[in-house]
């Protein structure tokens, strides 16, 4: 019997599955992400698992949800965005100064115009000194040029003087985007470049781990489509991961339910994220996925991802009053369980004075050379004390300001992160959890709604009171969840802004809650929601809030077996998949226009342009598909085509979008002359 192991590393557990050659799962675990040092919790979830089946792992698979918690934390590693031709007001639009900071942006004259024409010269001068001013600071670089989706010249030039002068990974946006819009492909290759470090680390930590107990299997990776990649593909062009691990538990939990028709819905520690499932397939988004407020130009499973799990700190939030999310912190709950000595301190700051520093804890998160390369002195230092333990903040206030500002700004940079009241430490309060510290959960909502009381003059509850507030934290996450259930239902009907379906789901859910709530209360309306499609719940917390959430929404509600993995299992199901889109434009009447990766070419008739359309994107397709891991391709081509009719012209043809879908099942689920044709590849 062969197997295949799937491992998910999300920003709280690392899960690991095996899955039989029946898809039928043998075994799970689960173990703390070590964010520090993601070899360890690899290496302890794979242990978990039964040493005996190890040897019969013929494929590994690994999703993942730290690409998806960068961009919803605005984390990341350093970067310098090369940009080509933009102006004030595209860079502006970007949103790159918010994303990078305004002094890692370099605008360089060049570009091309919406014909492919050159527009201005590019600046090599300008080019090679921004190069070399960079090289030593950044982990990455991100390139993007205005209108390089119609001729990427000089992306391609300025990618050629990146590798010559700086042995840093390099992006171009038309590698990454078909599509128009100068802002948001500079933004999808800036998040790219963020991410290619840490990507690189989490591969790299499997690999090691793998290599340690025998597994010499292939290792592929879960993109965001839920299709699958091998590792060299999946470290040139990261941000395809982004939402890797949501289009994981999408396959895991159509797998595991065998639902068809479902509105799938994935809690882990830092997001919720949700996706509705027709006919046993989930839809794609080609648009790009909205994600913590991004929209970087990826293609993925459709999914409505909010800064709301499990690990999201509860805070006060103004005329809201209290708000959950969206910045992932360490539970106090958890905190405790790690470290004990956290307890006795906890203990003070419930019988002192209130004070915004209480229940911070500073711990290590991740990092790299570039990072620490650029740390002044205080900063490094603050580094190295947390390597011996997590710092108490209130009492480093007092003590030692210096290092509560250094401090501080690692946390800012994501290397380090706070400790704080979170719904998991509600759920432990109100006896729904009891894997971690309980006491310490107690404390942290004392203190908490003291805290809110004394400093923001918030809540009534009882002095001493852990219940009140708890609950009230819980109910707010019930809402939450609700609330986006709602709204990725009014998105599916595709008649909604973003804005619109924001407050519509808004209203619709207060209503549908109070109803539940006082069910005699006299009312207009009967909503009814999902009535035909249950709503299938996976993920760690999910067994925490979906009952009250399946009740208040009168929906049904399936927990699979083995749901709170359902990512690992989902992320050895998919198939490799690489799309290719091409653009044929008609800029005069009579010409065709072809936009290839060696520029625009034209042509007198459109089938002519259409059939060399095809056969650059299928050949380029297949050559991604097999060199991602691919055993065999097939490819289908789709068109979206731009044409009026008329009764004096006919048809006028104005634009066409082609796309070669190469796809085929990964090199270790075959066998024979192919798994040898792989080997050699």
């Amino acid at each position: 019997m062969s197997l295949m192991l799937g491992i998910d590393t999300g920003g709280t557990f690392t899960d690991a599955a095996l899955v039989d050659d029946r898809r039928e799962v043998v075994a799970v675990a689960k173990q703390l992400t070590t964010r520090h040092d993601l070899t360890v919790g690899i290496a302890r979830a794979i242990d978990s698992l039964p040493p005996e089946h190890l040897g019969e792992v013929a494929m590994v698979s690994l999703s993942t949800t730290l690409t998806t918690n960068s961009v919803v934390e605005g984390k990341g590693s350093p970067v310098c965005a090369l940009l080509i031709g933009y102006d004030e007001q595209q860079v502006r639009n970007s949103g790159l100064a918010e994303l990078l900071g305004p002094e890692s942006i370099v605008t360089i004259a060049g570009g091309h115009d919406a014909a492919g024409q050159e527009d201005t010269a590019l600046d090599e001068q300008a080019v090679r000194a921004a190069i070399l001013n960079w090289r030593d600071k950044v982990s990455a670089f991100a390139i993007s040029a205005t209108f390089s989706v119609r001729n990427p010249g000089h992306e391609i030039r300025v990618r050629e003087l990146v590798r010559e002068l700086s042995h840093k990974p390099v992006t171009c946006g038309h590698e990454l985007a078909s599509s128009l819009g100068a802002p948001r492909r500079a933004a999808t290759v800036a998040l790219n470049a963020r991410m290619i470090a840490h990507v690189q680390q989490l591969i790299e930590s499997v690999e090691t781990i793998l290599a340690a107990r025998g597994i010499h299997a292939p290792l592929m990776i879960v993109k965001g489509d839920g299709s699958l990649v091998n590792a060299s593909s999946a470290m040139q062009r990261p941000v395809g991961t982004v939402l890797s691990g949501p289009a994981a538990s999408v396959l895991g939990a159509c797998a595991l339910s065998g639902l068809r028709d479902a509105i799938v819905a994935d809690m882990g520690g830092t997001t919720t994220d949700i996706a509705v499932v027709r006919n046993g397939r989930p839809e794609l988004s080609f648009d790009g996925a909205l994600i913590g407020g991004w929209q970087p130009m990826i293609e993925a499973v459709r999914i409505y991802s909010i800064g709301l799990g499990g690990d999201s700190e509860v805070r006060f939030s103004g005329g809201l009053g209290i708000a959950i999310g969206p910045r992932r912190v360490v539970p106090l709950s958890l905190l405790a369980s790690e470290h004990p000595e956290v307890l006795p301190a906890l203990e003070r700051q419930a019988v002192s004075s209130p004070n915004g520093s209480q229940l911070r804890f500073a711990l290590r998160l991740q990092h790299d050379e570039a990072q620490l390369g650029r740390l002044p002195d205080d900063e490094r230092q603050a580094w190295e004390r947390l390597a011996k333990g997590p710092v108490d903040i209130e009492r480093t206030v007092v003590e030692d300001r210096r290092l509560a500002r250094a401090l501080a700004r690692l946390e800012r940079r994501g290397m380090a992160i706070y400790s704080g009241f979170t719904p998991t430490d509600a759920a432990h309060v109100l006896g729904i959890s009891s894997h971690w510290s309980t006491p310490a959960a107690m404390l942290g909502a004392r203190i908490w709604a003291r805290q809110m009381r004394h400093l923001y003059g918030f809540g009534t509850w009882p002095e001493g009171d852990a219940e009140g507030p708890s609950r009230q934290v819980f109910d707010l996450v019930i809402e939450g969840i609700s609330q986006k259930l709602i709204e990725a239902g009014l998105h599916e009907q595709n008649q909604l802004a973003a804005a619109q379906a924001d407050k519509l789901s808004r209203l619709l859910t207060e209503i549908t809650l109070e109803q539940r709530r006082d069910p005699t209360k006299p009312s207009v309306f009967s909503i009814s929601f999902a009535a035909d499609t249950p709503v299938v719940a996976v993920g760690g917390p999910a067994a925490s809030y979906y009952p009250e959430v399946a009740q208040g929404l009168r929906v049904g509600l399936y927990m699979p077996r083995f749901a709170e993995v359902a990512n690992a299992v989902g992320a050895v199901l998919g198939e490799v998949a690489q799309r290719v889109h091409l653009t044929i434009a008609q800029p005069v009447r009579g010409t065709f226009r072809v936009f290839t990766q060696r520029g625009p070419k034209d042509f007198r008739q459109l089938d002519t342009a259409i059939e060399h359309a095809r056969e650059l994107a299928a050949a380029e397709a297949t050559e991604l598909a097999l060199a991602a891991g691919a055993a065999s391709v097939q490819v289908a081509f789709e068109h979206d085509e731009n044409k009026v009719s008329n009764d004096i012209d006919g048809d006028v043809f104005f634009e066409m979008r082609l796309t070669a879908v190469a796809s085929g099942p990964p090199c270790a689920r075959i066998g024979g002359a192919a798994e040898q044709a792989c080997a050699v590849r």
